[in-house]
């Protein structure tokens, strides 16, 4: 419990104001260097978050070009995952596609971090592959830990994977928590995630992240990204009648049965722009980039070697796949007329 300081999450906290080492106290925890002191949530948790402002420094290199042969394609399923899950006790919005990905924890006392975790979601598929979950939220009172993605209070290099689901569309610097994210993974851990795109306003949701955006995001924070590509079975129809966007209050299903009409159109629109015109900007990966309610993503964090990002079988064979077609990346013409067209919240 992290009430006693009995539970091994100990030895990876830190201060969110300074970095250094927290150490225990029946209020809560303290930092052994400012001094700082944090209490203890009403559900035993560690109220972890800034106590005052701070300065990030971040410097941007410009004119890099934004990436052309990038392949923004659904993501395949891994044939060789290393973790099985069993059935019945996924969340639901957690592809099969994206959970083949996960890696499996190296030792007994790996730790996953579970970066917005609410109530604990996804602490079965984290411990299921062998990590030490600990889960933080900024506003979630369940957490173990409240605390601000903007600010990590862990020590470096503390996690061999990350998990963030529905989650930088909330933050305010998302840059900022990508570095942060970085700064607490081990080298050669995963990154893995959601992002909304069309997704309607929710949350106090700051960044709905295109294809290009969460492409960029990860990269200027350091990453290595193997795969950034919409998530084929959550269109921005689906989203926007799921959760209120068009039709305020009314039941999902119902919502979903309005708007299936409209799906089909929408994608018959597209096949035949496509037999009609052959134009790559009608192609059925450029539709589902145009069109998906979010964007999922895998990303590394380059080893100490200094060798690249390794990609697992899949995520290099979705790049194999997706060669021979263009990449819909920036200055991509859009359909036109006669074509189909944690942190503070």
């Amino acid at each position: 419990m992290l009430r006693d300081g009995s539970d091994p999450t100990w030895e990876i906290l830190a201060c969110s104001q300074c970095g250094a080492p927290l150490s225990p106290e029946p209020e809560g925890a303290k930092c052994t260097k400012c001094q700082t002191r944090f209490g203890h949530t009403p559900h035993g948790g560690l109220d972890l978050r800034l106590r005052a402002t701070k300065k990030f420094p971040f410097e941007f290199e410009l004119g890099s070009p934004p990436p052309q042969d990038f392949p923004f394609v659904p993501l395949p399923r891994n044939p060789r995952p290393e973790v099985e899950f069993p059935a019945g006790k996924v969340p639901w919005h957690l592809t099969p596609q994206l959970l083949s990905h996960f890696p499996r924890a190296r030792s007994a006392t790996s730790f996953a971090l579970d970066l917005g975790c609410g109530s604990g979601l996804h602490r079965f598929v984290c411990e299921q592959a062998g990590y030490r979950w600990v889960g933080l939220d900024y506003t979630a009172d369940r957490a173990p830990i409240l605390g601000d993605g903007h600010a990590l209070p862990f020590a470096n290099e503390s996690f061999e994977f990350v998990l963030s689901i529905a989650v930088l569309e909330h933050i305010q610097y998302p840059f900022v928590v990508g570095r942060e994210v970085l700064r607490v993974l081990k080298p050669g851990g995963l990154y893995i995630g959601t992002v909304a795109f069309l997704e309607p306003f929710h949350g106090n949701s700051y960044y709905h992240h295109t294809h290009l955006g969460t492409y960029n995001t990860l990269r200027s924070a350091g990453f290595g990204v193997e795969y950034v590509g919409p998530n084929a079975a959550w269109s921005g129809l689906k989203a926007q009648a799921s959760m209120g966007g068009l039709f305020p209050r009314m039941p999902e299903a119902l919502g979903q049965a309005v708007v299936w009409p409209i799906e089909m159109l929408h994608r018959t629109w597209w096949k035949m722009g496509r037999l009609a015109s052959r134009r790559p900007n009608a192609s059925e990966q450029m539709r589902l980039v145009t069109n998906t309610g979010a964007f999922e993503f895998i990303a590394r964090k380059p080893r100490e070697d200094g060798a690249g990002p390794r990609e697992d079988g899949a995520a290099a064979k979705a790049r194999e796949d997706a060669a021979g077609a263009p990449s819909p990346a920036a200055g991509a013409p859009s359909p036109g007329a006669g074509a189909p067209s944690p942190g503070p919240q």
